[in-house]
């Protein structure tokens, strides 16, 4: 399979298109985690392109677990 047909894939599937993807991944990947300022960009950002609101009360949770090393190993449970 294709790295195109992947992206296709996710496309079809999410709506968010491959350049949005992959700039997120960078910022995911040269992101300073404990910048509460740069946290608080990138859950923005995923909370603006997955069409989901964050509210300030789980933004603020989220920034604290990240920023105090508290975010569980088995976090895809929660999502």
């Amino acid at each position: 399979m294709a790295k195109e047909d992947i992206f296709d894939r996710i496309e079809k599937k999410t709506n968010v298109n491959k350049d949005t993807i992959i700039s997120l991944a960078r910022r995911l990947q040269d992101g300073d985690f404990k910048n509460e300022d740069n946290l608080r960009s990138i859950i923005n950002e995923i909370s603006i392109i997955t069409g989901k609101e964050v509210s300030k009360e789980k933004e603020d949770k989220i920034v604290e677990m990240v920023i105090n090393d508290k975010v569980p190993s088995d976090i895809d449970k929660y999502v």
